[in-house]
């Protein structure tokens, strides 16, 4: 969390410079930017995933509900294919790769082996997204945008026939999503520059259960669900 709030300075500092660059009536840098009817552009950025566990039984005593989540920060790049609807609305896809790591943490085991799992993950994602923006103020414009979104891991070993007793997390290949985040396009003189912030949020299980219905590991968690937050720096 300390590298994404970071992350969101920095964010925020870029944001406050470039607005300063801006008069009160500037000379509109790309003035027909926004009325072409198909727009393309790429994406650079960063991510930070965890999950979200909901579980059978809760036992404070036994510690039986905290599997622990060490989240690190992951890399974005991908692509912009951007419809317009009208001067307010577009609808936007943007397929990218996400790589990522979380750290999970098992209680009541002793030995690191049984209780760390590292789970590396490299994800197809495709979200279809609503922008809203506002009436363009000048060379910047700020938006809110929203939807649905699905992705494909890579890494995934779904179909493992080994599980956690011999030290393999397993996880599903498919997951949805639902989105939502903000940002601000900025209108540079060669090129519009959006940088944004958005909250991304499983809608299905990504967890596949070890062979063992008693697994200590599993046994208890009845869905575990990816909760992400993307920065992201785009280039129209």
């Amino acid at each position: 969390m300390k590298k994404i709030f970071f992350l969101a300075m920095f964010l925020l500092s870029c944001s406050q410079t470039l607005f300063s660059q801006f008069k009160e009536d500037p000379i509109l840098n790309l003035e027909n930017e926004d009325k072409k009817r198909l727009n393309w552009g790429y994406f650079l950025g960063f991510n930070q995933y965890g999950f979200k566990f909901d579980y059978n039984e809760y036992d404070p005593s036994q510690n039986k509900t905290d599997v622990l989540t060490a989240k690190n920060l992951g890399f974005n790049v991908g692509l912009i294919g951007e419809l317009r609807i009208n001067d307010y609305f577009d609808i936007r896809l943007e397929p990218g790769l996400y790589y990522t790591q979380r750290d999970l943490g098992f209680p009541g085991f002793s030995d690191e082996r049984d209780y760390l799992r590292e789970v590396k993950s490299t994800y197809i994602h495709v979200p279809l997204l609503l922008k809203a923006s506002t009436k363009r103020l000048g060379n910047f414009k700020p938006y809110v945008v929203g939807g649905v979104s699905t992705s494909l891991n890579l890494s995934s070993n779904q179909d493992n026939a080994e599980d956690n007793s011999t030290g393999t997390f397993r996880m599903k290949k498919n997951t949805y999503y639902y989105e939502v985040g903000f940002g601000i396009d900025f209108y540079l003189y060669y090129f519009k520059f959006s940088p944004s912030i958005r909250g991304v949020f499983a809608l299905s299980d990504e967890l596949v259960q070890d062979n063992n219905p008693n697994s200590p590991w599993t046994s208890n968690i009845d869905g575990m669900y990816s909760r992400a937050v993307f920065i992201n720096f785009t280039f129209e």
